[in-house]
C-alpha cells in the first residue's frame, strides 16, 4: 500500500524531445540547428591559456563579465541583461518569474515545444493560438484581455519565418497588464530589422531573449541570455539565487566575453551561414521543394510528391541527420540544419538518390 502511495506523487510529464544525438562522428548531422562553423578564434585562446587551477573558485555569481560584455555591446546598462545556462534555463527562469497568476499564457501552437513542458512542469496555465496556413503569427490572437503573459519565438521554429517589428510592437501595445517574452534565439540570422533587443527600453514588460548556441557556435558551453528592464532583470536574478547561485562556471564566462569581442568573426560567420542558406533553398526549390523564406539557420520544407518520414529516414540511413516531425500540421515537412556547402552539398545529393529509386 505505501508503494502504492509514493508512486502516485512522482511527478508526471511529457519532456521535452531534442533533435536525436548520434553517438558516432562520421554523420552529418543537420538535425540540431548548431552552428556549422567553430566559434571565434579568441574562444580557442581562452581554452588554450586556461589553468586548471582556476577550477577551484566559484564563478562571478551572476556572471558579471559576461553581463558587462552584452550590456556594453546592446547599448545598455549590465542591469539590463540577464545570463544562464543557455537560453533554456534563461526561458525557464523568466517563466517563474512572471507568469504567477491564474490567467493563462499565451503562446503559438506551432513553436518551440518547450513553452507547454515548461507550463505543465510550473503548473502554469496556458493556451495556444494557431498559426495560419503560411505558419505566420496573428497579432491580433495575441492581444491581451484576460493574458497572463506572451510568449514567441521570433524568427519561429520549426517554421523558419520572422515577424516584423511592427508586429511586435502591435503585440505589446495590447499587452500591457503583462510580461511579453520575446525568444530571439535566430534573429542573428534575420534580415535587418527584425531585432527588437532596442524596444526593451521603451516596454518596461519587454523581455528579449537570446543564446550563444546557434549564432556564435557556443552550444556546447550552455549559454543564453535576457535583456530587459532593471526590474524585470531583479526579479530574474532573484529567482535563480533562490536555487543556484552560479549557474554559469568560470569558463563558459570568459569565452563568452571573448566571442561577444570578436564581432568581425561573428558578422563573417554568419554571412556563411547565410550564404550557404540562400543557396540550399534554390537547389531544394530546383527539386520542387517548397521553401519558405527562412529567417533562421535552416529551412523548413516539403515536396508534393514525397513523404517528409520516407525522405528522413532514406537520408538517415546514408548518414545524413535532419529533423522530422511527427505532429499535426507539420508532419510533412522537414527541418533542415544549414551546415557547410560540403555538407549540404551531400545532403542535396542525398535527396536526389531517394527521388531516384
Amino acid at each position: 500500500m505505501s508503494e502504492q502511495l509514493w508512486r502516485k506523487n512522482l511527478i508526471n510529464i511529457t519532456p521535452y524531445v531534442a533533435g536525436e544525438q548520434p553517438k558516432s562522428d562520421k554523420i552529418i548531422k543537420l538535425n540540431a540547428n548548431e552552428n556549422a562553423y567553430p566559434p571565434s578564434p579568441k574562444v580557442r585562446q581562452i581554452l588554450d591559456s586556461y589553468k586548471p587551477e582556476d577550477m577551484r573558485r566559484y564563478p562571478s555569481a551572476d556572471a558579471g563579465p559576461l553581463r558587462e560584455a552584452l550590456a556594453k555591446r546592446a547599448g545598455l546598462s549590465v542591469d539590463n541583461v540577464f545570463v544562464s545556462n543557455g537560453s533554456d534555463d534563461v526561458l525557464a527562469t523568466a517563466f517563474r518569474a512572471f507568469f504567477n497568476s491564474d490567467k493563462p499564457i499565451v503562446y503559438p501552437d506551432i513553436t518551440y515545444s518547450f513553452y507547454p513542458v515548461w507550463c505543465d512542469l510550473l503548473k502554469i496555465t496556458s493556451r495556444t493560438v494557431p498559426v495560419d496556413e503560411n505558419f505566420h503569427i496573428s497579432a491580433q490572437s495575441l492581444y491581451g484581455q484576460g493574458n497572463g503573459g506572451v510568449v514567441f519565438a521570433n524568427p519561429n521554429a520549426p517554421t523558419s519565418l520572422a515577424e516584423s517589428r511592427e508586429f511586435v510592437r502591435d503585440v505589446l501595445e495590447h499587452n500591457k497588464d503583462c510580461i511579453v517574452i520575446v525568444d530571439q534565439t535566430y534573429v542573428d540570422f534575420a534580415d535587418a530589422g527584425i531585432d527588437c533587443l532596442d524596444m526593451t527600453k521603451q516596454y518596461d514588460n519587454l523581455l528579449v531573449t537570446h543564446t550563444f548556441s546557434k549564432s556564435r557556435s557556443m552550444a556546447g558551453m550552455r549559454i543564453g541570455e535576457a535583456y530587459g528592464s532593471a526590474e524585470l532583470i531583479k526579479y530574474m536574478l532573484a529567482v535563480k539565487d533562490s536555487y543556484n547561485s552560479y549557474p554559469v562556471n568560470r569558463l563558459s564566462i570568459e569565452t563568452g566575453v571573448a566571442s561577444v569581442e570578436d564581432e568581425e568573426y561573428f558578422q563573417a560567420t554568419l554571412r556563411k551561414v547565410i550564404t550557404t542558406r540562400e543557396s540550399t533553398a534554390e537547389q531544394l526549390k530546383e527539386l520542387g521543394f517548397d521553401v519558405p523564406k527562412s529567417q533562421t539557420n535552416f529551412l523548413f520544407v516539403t515536396h508534393p510528391k514525397y513523404k517528409a518520414k520516407d525522405i528522413f529516414e532514406f537520408l538517415r540511413e546514408k548518414g545524413i541527420f535532419i529533423r522530422y516531425f511527427n505532429k499535426p500540421r507539420i508532419d510533412e515537412r522537414l527541418r533542415i540544419t544549414i551546415g557547410t556547402d560540403d555538407e549540404m552539398i551531400q545532403m542535396i545529393n542525398g535527396i536526389k538518390e531517394f527521388m531516384q529509386n
